[in-house]
């Protein structure tokens, strides 16, 4: 790993860390996560926000400014709206995405839940989305939460993946493991 790349998981850490136990002490962990939902919808809606986090050219006030007036349009917890205020007073909104990402996972360990990135050809029903569900759950043994997203070029079937493990039962990786196979005999 890089050194900025670790410096920016250390600060997103230590950031996720502070606001996570306040929202612990209070009992707002659901509005935590709700804020973390909110945050993550808007980050990938809107490239004016994404250019705000990241680019250098805004000042610490533009950014403090930006941040607050965006806290409040969207409802977020006092900690969420103070802690976005101080990263911005201190240039550290680059981290957002990772911040969102460990405040996502010390939430889900929290209430014993873990997430399952879920890709699949076409949208899954209510049915089988519970059905994936309850195989993951007893896979794991633990509650588990849907990331999903559709991926037409799969073909058919799903590619799940939760932790380190991937299960790809893809038509595509399928398809290309044959071809290999193929290309080896011939």
């Amino acid at each position: 790993m890089s050194e900025s790349a670790s410096n920016s998981t250390g600060i997103a850490g230590r950031y996720a860390t502070a606001i996570f136990e306040l929202a612990k002490e209070s009992g707002d962990l659901d509005a935590l996560e709700r804020d973390v939902d909110t945050l993550e919808a808007a980050i990938a809606e809107s490239s004016d926000l994404r250019d705000l986090i990241r680019s250098p050219i805004y000042t610490r006030e533009q950014q403090s400014g930006a941040v607050a007036a965006l806290a409040a349009k969207m409802g977020l917890t006092g900690t969420m709206a103070n802690a976005l205020k101080l990263m911005a007073s201190k240039r550290r909104l680059f981290v957002m995405n990772q911040l969102l990402t460990v405040l996502r996972s010390r939430i889900a360990d929290e209430k014993g839940e873990v997430t399952a990135e879920v890709q699949s050809a076409q949208a899954l029903s209510k049915d089988q989305q519970s059905a994936l569900a309850e195989t993951l759950k007893a896979s794991v043994g633990k509650d588990v939460k849907m990331k999903l997203s559709v991926d037409e070029s799969l073909i058919g079937g799903l590619i799940v993946k939760v932790g380190s493990k991937m299960i790809d039962t893809s038509i595509r990786s399928k398809l290309a493991a044959l071809q290999n196979t193929m290309k080896e005999v011939g």
